[in-house]
């Protein structure tokens, strides 16, 4: 599945509802740095998701600035999967200064899905 920014628009709008559930998994759907700023919001008000998985996608730095702004006030989020999304050192920068702030999220990870040789 390929849900894209669209995608990813309508599944934020459900999270800023739904407390319902938990985990999430968004792995290789295309989502770019709009589709991040739908997550991002919705992370803002969601209290129930502690688990999301954006795998593969490709958010770049703007998006990992929208994601970080969201950790920066959400409380709930223990783990976070930003792996192989074109972050760069800009996109690190912004989950660094989200982590000065969130004192709930246990597990990130951002590596590139293969090490550059």
């Amino acid at each position: 599945n390929k849900i894209g920014d669209e995608g990813a628009q309508h599944i934020g709008e459900a999270l800023k509802i739904n407390q319902a559930l938990t985990s999430l998994d968004l792995k290789y759907n295309g989502i770019r740095h709009d589709g991040a700023e739908h997550i991002g919001e919705a992370l803002k008000l969601n209290k129930a998701l502690t688990s999301l998985n954006l795998w593969d996608n490709k958010i770049g730095p703007e998006g990992a600035k929208h994601i970080g702004e969201a950790l920066k006030s959400n409380m709930v989020l223990t783990t976070l999967i930003l792996e192989d999304n074109k972050i760069d050192a800009e996109g690190a920068q912004h989950m660094g200064e989200a982590m000065k702030l969130n004192t709930v999220l246990t597990y990130l990870k951002c590596a590139p899905a293969f090490p550059p040789t």
